[in-house]
């Protein structure tokens, strides 16, 4: 077994308080590329200039921590100091502003605004598992509400501090970020991970021992493993690596009631239920993950990409479900990525002069609406990686498929993680601009990309408004797969009125379409109202038993994930 800790976790740089990662890697749009979305919205004038920035970090409105009051508050803030150290308890305006909620379109539009209201009271930093479990017991001797935090990427409102804030003393943001150990043992290929690393630092330790995690997320570069596990994460590569949840063998869970150790014994257990299940995906509401035993593979040291055109959607995806049927899971591409007609033109377009001529030389050669496929295989073997790709390559001229230049693939590869920024420029010119995904059966995804794709359009297309709405399968699994959606549009007179009615007409399309309320991003506040349609009655009775018995007094992020 081999570890190292300690030193990971300020190698990143902590994003910024209104948006995303690093600003100096944004990379903004061309002025052609602002005029055709002018023109796919219907606007004219739209410019690079025209920038509302967000206010000031000293504008935000923020209410006074009840930890810096006189009485109740004064008391919890130096118990929690007595466990964690003073330094480590945080009321700074900044501190408490940079946890005021995730990356989702309402956390980011009421910061970018001056609304702090989300903020907790307080950012506590425990060093270590028997810390965290200490600040549990503090809180719940004193009734502060705790809300984990990790990279702080949820966009369903997973790590808002306001929700039923009433309840409590005070909310505190229990920071993980100095949980960034790191353990692993090369024979079982598998490494114990803090619940604070960040997707580069785990993948930095690993790669050190030829190892990969292999989980890519479009958070990738802020999200930590911990958020990775208490989410069900799900990464771009997961057909060939898979979710995180195929991948967790073991964690520990710090609890009001003691500390939850389940799983890491044995490759596989018949010893009752696998409690390790009730867990991943709980979202913060049950214990905290400071620790989690996950699969590593082999570090990749070939790759191939491919692209493929397809006459439309339909197509492409009958030729996707031919491959997972015929080839078997593990001789599918790594990443499968298929886009609608609409979002392959609109990426295309956007790709500058060289997506455009490729545009052009598809159309001209009778594909007048086509569905896009990128493809990417890693391994060790070349050999056996020629071996694959060119089983795919059969299948998918059999379908109908016309193949294109692999650089297509390449160049999607070099800016996967850049969306995020792009949304940031875009809320800077005053467009609302979300992402929302779901999956259901192979037999039944064509009429549930249809139904939810009609009602994002339905929502967004009043008052003469316009709205480009994209989609494209980023999951493929053997009885199904994933759709993600992305939409832009102008915002409204009221932005949160207007997000808050495109997202109830897409996720109850979803539910009356036999779709997953979430494929990927998880509950939060934001799909909690529809989890009772997909669990039932039932399955909620017996989520809020278990969070009765782990944590009796409600104290862990109240108002996420159960009804």
């Amino acid at each position: 077994m081999l570890h190292v800790s300690g030193s990971l976790t300020e190698v990143i740089p902590r994003s910024v308080w209104h948006g995303w990662g690093d600003p100096t890697q944004a990379h903004p749009l061309s002025d052609a590329a602002w005029r055709f979305l002018g023109a796919e919205l219907g606007l004219r004038g739209v410019a690079p200039g025209e920038a509302s920035p967000p206010v000031a970090l000293e504008d935000v409105a923020l209410a006074p921590s009840r930890l810096d009051h006189d009485g109740a508050g004064a008391v919890a803030r130096q118990a929690l100091a007595d466990v964690v150290g003073p330094d480590h308890v945080h009321l700074e305006r900044s501190w408490r502003i940079e946890h005021a909620g995730g990356k989702g379109y309402p956390d980011l539009y009421r910061l970018r605004t001056g609304d702090g209201s989300n903020a907790p009271d307080g950012v506590v930093v425990p060093g270590g598992p028997g810390e965290v479990a200490a600040v549990l017991t503090v809180c719940a001797e004193h009734d502060v509400a705790v809300v984990p935090y990790g990279g702080g990427t949820s966009v369903v409102g997973g790590v808002g501090a306001g929700t039923h804030r009433g309840r409590f003393t005070a909310v505190i943001s229990l920071d993980l970020r100095r949980l960034d150990v790191v353990a692993v043992d090369p024979i079982s290929r598998t490494a114990t991970l803090g619940s604070g690393l960040r997707g580069p630092e785990a993948e930095r330790a690993l790669h050190a021992q030829g190892l990969t995690l292999g989980h890519y997320p479009q958070s990738h570069q802020e999200a930590t493993v911990g958020g990775y596990v208490a989410t069900r994460s799900a990464g771009q590569a997961s057909t060939g690596y898979g979710r995180i949840d195929d991948n967790v063998v073991g964690l520990r869970l710090a609890t009001p009631r003691g500390e939850l150790v389940l799983g890491g014994r044995a490759p596989a257990s018949a010893a009752g239920p696998r409690l390790l299940d009730v867990v991943v995906g709980s979202e913060g509401t049950l214990g905290v993950i400071t620790e989690a035993t996950l699969r590593v593979a082999p570090l990749p040291t070939a790759k191939r990409h491919a692209a493929w055109v397809f006459p439309s959607f339909v197509a492409g995806t009958k030729a996707l479900h031919g491959l997972t049927r015929d080839l078997g899971r593990a001789a599918l591409p790594t990443i499968c990525r298929l886009s609608d007609e609409d979002e392959t033109r609109v990426n295309l377009t956007l790709a500058g002069a060289s997506g455009r001529r490729l545009l052009r030389y598809v159309r001209a050669r009778g594909l007048d609406r086509p569905a896009l496929l990128l493809l990417v295989w890693e391994g060790t073997d070349e050999g056996e990686l020629r071996q694959r790709r060119r089983a795919a390559h059969r299948l998918l001229r059999k379908s109908g498929g016309r193949r294109l230049p692999r650089q297509v693939a390449r160049a999607w590869e070099s800016g996967r993680f850049s969306g995020p920024y792009l949304r940031d420029e875009l809320m800077d010119h005053r467009f609302l601009v979300e992402t929302l995904e779901t999956a259901t059966t192979w037999a039944n995804l064509s009429r549930l990309h249809a139904v939810v794709g009609a009602a994002i359009r339905g929502a967004l297309e009043v008052d003469e408004r316009r709205a480009v709405v994209l989609c494209h399968v980023s999951h493929v699994y053997p009885d199904g797969a994933s759709l993600y959606y992305t939409l832009v549009t102008p915002q409204s007179a009221e932005p949160l009125a207007q997000w808050r009615q495109v997202k109830t007409a897409a996720s109850q399309a979803i539910i009356d379409a036999s779709g997953t309320i979430t494929h990927h991003h998880a509950v939060g506040t934001d799909h909690r109202a529809y989890l009772p349609a997909e669990i039932g009655a039932i399955g909620v009775g017996l989520l809020r038993a278990i969070k009765a018995e782990l944590d009796p007094s409600g104290i862990l992020n109240p108002g996420k994930l159960i009804p």
